[in-house]
């Protein structure tokens, strides 16, 4: 019988269950929803955070594969499935349970069929973004600079950061921690003048069109840089230290809307340095500016 290592693969079926278990508490807030529409809210809150939790675990398993000294091919197929199942097929289900619940409110008339196929297109593009990973890990450097293509969970993370704050702006008192409303329940009070219903009624539409576009990203050659590997292999600057020590602060006040801010800003930080690149290919000096990221591309096939 093969020997495994068991922590780090312990670490990676966390991400599993996080993921089943978001999806469990997806379809009970359509099962259970029917005389309080609030448990709908907080069920689909509970999903959006396994979600995030699922990163955690998923940044976690490798980390410790490496500081154990146990990584294995075995280990690497699993945080595959993992993946698939989280950042795939989670995300995509979450998005058609709000938009086939949330949908009248915005006199949406899709059809169920549309939404299953937009929702089929992020999971099947996430799974063959993962394997065209996984072939491509087998041949290039094992700590490249860039991925090619958005990693899902970046993809996951935008769809679920959408939804989560989608229903806290629908439902202002899930924003309370033992049952005191937190700084960003305070902010949305003094925002009541606001009426956010024109905007949020657009969000069921909107998510129906990201997940096909955020799955056509995950298979693309757009280049998006390694956040782990940019913050602990380069030194940094004193304020980049800094900086990241006040969006901390941020993130504690706002949690919600800063990882919302996160995830759709590094998503289209790659499209954003497309341009730019191109645009400095087109215009003076482009010689002289280009040399660092046309070797990395070719490193990176």
């Amino acid at each position: 019988m093969r020997k495994i290592q068991l922590l780090p693969n312990l670490i990676t079926l966390a991400n599993a269950f996080c993921g089943l278990l978001a999806l469990s508490k997806a379809i009970d807030a359509l099962a259970y929803s029917g005389g309080d529409v609030r448990i709908f809210y907080w069920k689909m809150q509970t999903a959006c955070m396994l979600v995030f939790l699922g990163m955690i675990f998923d940044s976690l398993d490798g980390w410790v594969a490496r500081l154990t000294g146990s990584q294995s091919e075995f280990g690497a197929q699993l945080d595959s499935f993992s993946d698939a199942l989280t950042f795939g097929v989670v995300p995509a289900m979450l998005a058609k349970v709000l938009i086939e619940h949330q949908g009248h409110m915005s006199g949406l008339r899709g059809d169920p069929r549309i939404h299953f196929l937009a929702a089929a297109s992020f999971a099947l593009l996430a799974i063959l973004r993962l394997v065209r990973f996984n072939l491509d890990a087998a041949k290039s450097k094992p700590h490249a600079a860039f991925f090619r293509g958005l990693p899902s969970p970046a993809a996951a993370g935008a769809v679920a950061a959408t939804i989560w704050l989608y229903l806290l702006l629908r439902r202002p008192e899930l924003e309370a921690t033992e049952g005191t409303t937190t700084p960003f329940g305070r902010m949305m009070g003094w925002m009541d003048a606001v009426n956010w219903t024109p905007i949020l009624d657009w969000v069921p539409a909107v998510l129906l069109l990201m997940l096909p576009v955020l799955g056509l990203l995950m298979v693309s050659r757009v280049r998006y840089v390694h956040a782990v590997e940019f913050l602990t292999r380069e030194r940094r600057s004193f304020f980049t230290l800094v900086g990241l020590m006040f969006g901390a602060f941020l993130f504690y006040l706002a949690p919600v809307p800063m990882l919302f801010v996160l995830f759709h800003g590094f998503v289209l930080h790659g499209l954003v340095r497309i341009v730019l690149v191109r645009f400095r290919r087109g215009g003076p000096g482009a010689g002289a500016a280009l040399p660092n990221d046309a070797a990395k591309a070719r490193q990176l096939g």
